[in-house]
């Protein structure tokens, strides 16, 4: 018994033993210490209601358990083994109360402070846990190795609509998956549905890939596998931002007014089809470009021009087939490429379809519209093995086909790129000109109908390269337009002519063509105080002449830079007279100085009735409107006859001086006539 004590003395643990009468017979300090008993509060002998008298826990009734009794009354009416965490102070001291088989029992003490405050912090994990589960936007699901549900959060339970049932452990995928086919949201492809999984699986960490459902979602799918086997995984619905990505894509690569390719998804297009042809099959390059295109913008607006392109396109489209591509480059350039061109007599047959398409009428905001197309063709590999190639030649062809007449279609030849190559030396050489001081101005009389006598001089624009000699203005004008060069050549033309005039008599005046690019520029009137007053000019011998153009696009502008320039007393002459849209209009809206009848009129005066009767309609219109009307082109006494008959103001032509070097305008002003000129050019 002696020996027994001291092994309880020794123990961790507090030890209690009752016998059948419920006495302690045996027991050790460490119990006492445990459960806070008072000093000397337990001794042999002393009964289980003694005891529960000293040590308060014993007798106190738990709040929850199962037989909701005390210690005390446990041991008093049962036969069965109590165990039950008790608090005391700062400890949790399990206390467990086991029968004996002599009758009696074992009270053993622990103190499982440690072990409590470890589940203590587990089950407030746990409860952590399940709170971000709980709250987690993705879906997420544990499976095992035989995918079986191991646990899933309510996010994947909603993302696929599943019912409690499906989301409790042990669930087999395949019955996940099977509801999913009758909820309309199952895999699009279910035979592939894993291989993301085996994936993981073969890499050992992380793999996602992007699931796309039967019912329009995408849903992005990161399987992490586990050790034994089965794997977690995260569910994102991502169609948002795959929709959106998709839509970046298409913008880079497509048009955005009519949604065809564009330049980008051409070149990759074209990339292709050059690698085949290295295996023998040829594609055609179609170059389009609409015909008067830039008179729908001007007259009717962008807007207009828009709706427009869109029309076209459908039409384009109407005739192509599975085996043609359609893109735009921008503005009014579309380009069509063929695969596997065959026949190049289907190219020449789709190119007239298409010619002859796009120039039936259109009819845009209730008004009928008229344009054309022009195609240039170029065959590759023949025409050209890179991209770039091929779709110069093909723009060359389309270069010819607009200078052939437009609305028609011309397949590339060698020969046309060296006019191409022409062109474009002389753009550069232009170029040069304007900085190198290689132009003259050229100038030709004006004389009033009856006298005779000069009366002012229309500046003309020359040319002289240093290697070609004199350039014609029709060789270069028109490129000049093209390339925006009119703006500060004009700008030179009308200093220059401002300088010279301002040394001839003050009843003289000098007469400067404007073009429409000039008078888009908002520095124009700038330029015109500015050259006037370097040159010392009066502003009334200087005559700005334009063309019906001017006023087609943004005509209120327009209208008013032009009364701006007459207030500062610069003539206004409407140029080409006649030729254009509304003439009749325009000179009801502005005061013009002016008129200038077109030499296409004045040459038919003779043979045409209808230009006599037009001649003379517009010379009685002048001179009801006060306003000076100036007959173009006049080159034999005949004509000069006639537009004497008719009434016009002044006269312009050959008869009386082609263009002059300004070193000759003297001579002609010491005659006072000029008539017969003595210097021809």
């Amino acid at each position: 018994m002696l020996s027994l004590l001291r092994i309880l003395e020794n123990m961790q643990q507090g030890v209690m033993l009752l016998d059948a009468d419920l006495q302690v017979v045996a027991f050790n300090g460490r119990a006492g210490e445990l459960l806070q008993a008072p000093k000397d509060g337990i001794e042999v002998g002393l009964s289980a209601t003694r005891l529960a008298d000293q040590i308060p826990v014993l007798a106190i009734t738990p709040k929850s358990g199962t037989a909701r009794e005390s210690w005390v009354t446990h041991v008093q009416t049962r036969s069965t083994t109590l165990r039950r965490e008790i608090s005391i102070g700062s400890r949790v001291i399990l206390l467990t109360t086991a029968p004996i088989e002599e009758g009696g029992w074992l009270v053993t003490c622990d103190d499982i402070s440690a072990l409590a405050t470890i589940r203590r912090d587990l089950a407030d994990q746990n409860s952590r846990f399940d709170a971000a589960l709980a709250n987690m936007p993705h879906g997420l699901c544990m499976f095992d190795a035989e995918t079986k549900l191991l646990l899933c959060n309510a996010a994947y339970a909603r993302l696929y609509d599943l019912p409690d049932s499906l989301t409790r452990p042990g669930t087999p995928l395949g019955q996940i998956l099977d509801y999913r086919r009758t909820a309309g949201n199952e895999p699009a492809q279910r035979e592939a549905y894993f291989d993301v999984v085996v994936e993981a699986a073969i890499k050992g960490s992380a793999a996602s890939q992007c699931v796309n459902l039967v019912d329009g979602r995408v849903i992005k799918i990161t399987h992490n596998p586990i050790e034994n086997g089965g794997y977690v995984a995260t569910h994102e619905d991502v169609t948002e931002s795959v929709r959106a990505e998709e839509q970046i894509r298409h913008m880079a690569s497509h048009d955005p007014l009519t949604g065809l390719p564009n330049r980008a998804l051409l070149r990759e297009k074209l990339d292709r089809e050059l690698i085949l042809s290295r295996a023998g099959k040829r594609c055609a390059v179609l170059c389009l470009d609409l015909d008067h295109f830039k008179d729908v913008n001007d007259t009717m607006g962008h807007g207009a021009g828009d709706q427009l392109l869109k029309t076209v396109t459908d039409r384009l489209r109407s005739h192509l087939t599975d085996h043609d591509t359609i893109a735009r480059l921008g503005g009014d350039e579309f380009i069509v490429v063929r695969e596997n061109v065959q026949d190049v007599e289907l190219v020449s047959d789709l190119a007239q379809r298409l010619v002859e398409s796009v120039g039936e009428t259109f009819s845009i905001d209730g008004q009928a519209v008229h344009v054309g197309a022009s195609i240039g063709i170029a065959i590759a590999p023949e025409d050209g093995d890179t991209p770039d190639g091929v779709l110069r030649n093909a723009d060359t062809a389309l270069y010819k086909a607009k200078t052939s007449g437009r609305s028609t279609f011309c397949f590339f030849e060698a020969e046309m790129d060296a006019g191409i190559q022409k062109r474009r030396r002389l753009e550069i050489d232009l170029r040069q000109a304007i900085a190198g001081d290689e132009f003259e101005i050229f100038y030709q009389p004006q004389v009033n109908t009856e006298t005779e006598n000069v009366v002012g001089f229309e500046a003309l624009v020359r040319w002289h390269h240093p290697d070609r000699g004199l350039v014609s203005p029709a060789e270069f004008i028109p490129l000049a337009e093209e390339t925006g060069l009119i703006v500060p050549l004009g700008e030179w033309v009308l200093r220059q002519a401002c300088k010279d005039a301002a040394t001839w008599p003050k009843n003289i005046k000098v007469a400067v063509n404007l073009s429409p690019l000039q008078f888009r520029s908002p520095l124009l009137i700038h330029t015109v105080v500015s050259a006037l007053g370097d040159s010392g000019l009066t502003p009334c011998q200087l005559e700005l002449e334009i063309t019906e153009s001017v006023l087609l696009t943004d005509s209120e502008s327009a209208l008013a830079t032009l009364h701006h320039i007459k207030g500062l007393g610069v003539q206004i002459a409407m140029d080409d007279f006649g030729t254009g849209y509304s003439s009749l209009s325009y000179l009801r809206l502005f005061p013009f100085d002016k008129i200038k009848i077109d030499q296409s009129f004045i040459r038919e005066l003779g043979t045409s009735k209808d230009c006599a009767a037009i001649v003379k309609a517009v010379v009685d219109l002048g001179y009801s409107l006060g306003i000076t009307t100036t007959a173009e082109g006049v080159e034999t006494p005949e004509q000069l006859d006639r537009v004497r008959r008719h009434g016009c103001t002044e006269i312009q032509g050959y008869l009386f001086g082609k263009p002059l070097p300004v070193s000759h305008v003297p001579e002609v002003l010491a005659k006072g006539q000029a008539a017969v000129p003595s210097v021809q050019d």
